[in-house]
């Protein structure tokens, strides 16, 4: 009888657990496809070929946020050219080669710190530093350089903690074939942790595209249209602060929830596109280990 109340009872307990999971993801999926169709309903309609194609003009009355995406791109290119190689190189710093673990954990600290900092402390530092102390006023390269220091903590944690499950195995076996230590890192480790630095990458990417405040202080909100490098050193309003200035500042909410559908949609296609890169490395990575076995074993029945 025992053995019967306590299997009812656990019964019951994984029923009632499995009911509030259901209810969770379904609130959770609910929620999401709300947001995704309110803002697509609300923002496809004042979608239109001539505000996807043209600058603003006062003169005629028009509206346009051509150079805001063209902003936007080449922000996020900036960014990310820059962010990867600082934040993989410092994460395989401190995996593969710091030996101190004194100064390794003082990196960690000071990289999980400035992760939480928010986003307006870093548009009021970038503005006294970069636009001021260096001298590059309000630019989009003052801004890609703010975002920098705000991605690279994600950039860098991530990529740390794909590195750590790598196995130590793949190592010593390129050690024992007389490889060297950034042989080893370039050819085995990095290739078995490609998943870490796309992930990182998909994080940065989102946080750059709804990023704000850090932008007013540091990129502005001109709607010039320039090429990337005239654009990178003059100010511009990307996506996310040109909808704050319509929605907020000119009162046009159509507008806005047009560019809220342009950032919606761009965040879906970088994600998946991200996903398709990831799992296109991971596959041929994969690959590579599996041939790698099997010259192994073929190995194995020659010596035999």
């Amino acid at each position: 009888m025992q053995k019967q109340s306590i299997s009812l009872k656990r019964k019951t307990y994984i029923a009632v657990m499995r009911v509030l999971m259901g209810i969770s993801v379904s609130i959770t999926c609910a929620l999401v496809l709300f947001l995704i169709g309110y803002v697509l309903w609300k923002g496809l309609p004042n979608l239109s070929w001539e505000l996807l194609t043209t600058k603003p003009s006062y003169l005629s009355d028009r509206i346009g946020i051509l150079p805001d995406i063209l902003n936007t791109v080449y922000i996020v290119v900036a960014t990310l050219v820059l962010v990867l190689p600082l934040g993989v190189g410092a994460a395989i710093y401190l995996t593969e080669y710091a030996k101190n673990k004194k100064l390794a954990a003082m990196i960690e600290y000071a990289a999980e710190t400035l992760s939480g900092i928010p986003s307006i402390i870093y548009g009021l530092v970038g503005m006294l530093f970069f636009c001021q102390f260096f001298g590059m006023k309000t630019s989009l390269l003052a801004g890609a350089l703010t975002l920098v220091i705000m991605n690279l903590p994600t950039v860098m944690r991530t990529t740390q903690e794909s590195l750590k499950t790598v196995p130590a195995s793949l190592r010593e076996s390129a050690f024992g074939l007389g490889a060297g230590k950034w042989r080893v890192i370039y050819t085995v480790v990095l290739p078995g942790c490609i998943d870490g630095v796309i992930t990182g990458c998909i994080l940065s990417v989102g946080r750059i595209l709804g990023e704000s405040a850090a932008l007013l202080f540091t990129a502005g909100f001109a709607h010039a249209l320039n090429g990337i490098f005239r654009g990178l050193n003059s100010a511009g309003a990307t996506l996310t602060v040109a909808l704050y200035v319509y929605a907020k500042e000119n009162g046009e909410f159509g507008i806005a929830f047009a560019i809220a559908t342009i950032l919606m949609i761009l965040t879906i296609f970088i994600n998946l596109s991200a996903t398709l890169v990831g799992r296109y490395f991971q596959r041929r990575t994969q690959d590579v280990q599996g041939t790698s076995d099997l010259r192994r074993l073929k190995r194995r029945g020659e010596n035999i």
